[in-house]
């Protein structure tokens, strides 16, 4: 059995097919929860309420803002734009009436469904408890009307079943008393947070090994097969046979994905943070600027702030653009915060793997039946973890699956390919 990729679902599927008895290689061309992982500048936020999909109806009239602001929220590169436009128009059809995202919410409740719960048994398994902590979310808004503009998002949460109680302006700031006057109203979340997502990674892939899984440092290039099935993967330490394969490479799962039989709409949706690792002023608990779409971390680690999409190419280089303005708004938000502080931080940028339809890709290969697919996880990477590993699990021991897997299907965006199933 072979699980190709270690980031955070690969190291969660690695895990579960060990505990279900299965020998298992994880082959990963770097370290688990290094840099250069998607889940290393995760902002951690583990909730049933992470069932919003990034595009919402409306969100097609801002196109032209996201092409003509480099720094922006969220923004597209505009040279990528010819490669990008197949994605976008699926992405903005995916958001463009509310059953459409009402059916993309429902489909992924069952993945973020007690994902807190999860997580703090996983890391409590993996003697890394102290890394996953219950402190909730307070979004804070400039007033209670800009909260109530977001109808739809604050709906779906509540749907999913998420603990939502209103902060008045008076409250807020007993909660948050460093925070900028300009904010008066606010929306807590129960939830769990990872303080440190790569950390975390490395040491559930520490975990997994533990059990009996082998991890190979190398990277995958491609599959050998006959007769529509995998016989192995071709490495750049070699061929590794199997009889079993996941494909858990996130933004690079593409290539591999089409060599097994699927064309999958996936694009690297890259993210930034900024690590303040010395503040003189920190918020009490993890704040969420809905004004900025930036979220604020506490931890022993220092303050993380997290957030601002990019669509671009995914070798492009790094738009640092974004980072510094994660950075000055936060400075704005706190004013008490001091600008020496600031000369400490440091910049990370990653890419999630992005479908149009917030959905992952989750199942069998049409065209290698022994490849699985895992991967395409978007903003709730972290949080669905266990669920995918359960349930791509079930999928290779032919058991009955936990949940439902035909929202994820690898061949839902193509219909011929849904139909006839090749």
């Amino acid at each position: 059995m072979v699980v190709i990729g270690a980031g955070i679902i690969g190291a969660c599927t690695a895990l579960a097919l060990v505990k279900r008895g299965h020998a298992v290689t994880i082959i990963e061309p770097a370290q688990p929860g290094g840099e250069q992982a998607a889940s290393y500048g995760n902002g951690g936020w583990l909730s049933p309420s992470l069932v919003v999909p990034l595009s919402l109806p409306g969100l097609w009239r801002k196109v032209p803002g996201f092409l003509a602001d480099p720094a922006g929220p969220l923004t597209i590169n505009w040279r990528y734009l010819p490669w990008l436009s197949g994605w976008l128009r699926r992405f903005l059809r995916a958001g463009a009436t509310v059953a459409r995202v009402q059916a993309s919410a429902l489909a992924l409740r069952p993945l973020v469904a007690g994902c807190h719960l999860r997580h703090h048994a996983l890391a409590t398994e993996a003697g890394v408890a102290d890394l996953i902590v219950r402190n909730g979310q307070l979004q804070v808004y400039r007033s209670r009307e800009h909260f109530l503009a977001e109808h739809l998002p604050w709906t779906l949460r509540r749907e999913a079943g998420a603990v939502i109680a209103e902060v008045p302006e008076l409250e807020l700031r007993k909660r948050e008393p460093d925070l900028h006057e300009r904010y008066t109203f606010g929306a807590t979340l129960d939830g769990y947070n990872c303080i440190s997502p790569g950390a975390y990674v490395g040491a559930l892939v520490d975990h997994a090994i533990a059990r009996g899984a082998r991890l190979v440092r190398t990277k995958a290039h491609g599959f050998k097969a006959r007769d529509s099935r995998a016989l192995s993967i071709e490495t750049s330490s070699g061929s590794f046979a199997f009889d079993e394969a996941v494909i858990c490479t996130g933004a690079h799962s593409r290539t591999l994905a089409a060599e097994a039989g699927d064309r999958v709409f996936l694009e690297a949706e890259r993210g930034y943070h900024v690590m303040f690792p010395n503040l003189d002023v920190m918020p009490k608990g993890r704040v969420l600027l809905m004004d900025g779409r930036m979220t604020n971390t506490p931890s022993k680690f220092g303050l993380r702030v997290t957030g601002h999409v990019e669509f671009s190419s995914l070798n492009a280089p790094p738009n640092w653009r974004h980072a510094e303005a994660l950075r000055d708004f936060t400075l704005s938000a706190y004013p008490r915060m001091t600008r020496a502080a600031a000369k400490e931080v440091r910049f990370w940028m990653g890419a999630r793997p992005s479908t149009p339809d917030s959905l992952p890709i989750i199942g069998r290969a049409s065209g290698l039946r022994n490849v699985v697919h895992a991967f395409g996880h978007g903003h709730i990477g972290v949080a669905s973890g266990p669920t995918t590993a359960e349930l791509v699990a079930d999928i290779v021991s032919d058991v009955a699956p936990s949940i439902d897997p035909a929202p994820y299907s690898p061949r839902r965006f193509m219909p011929q390919q849904a139909a006839t199933g090749h």
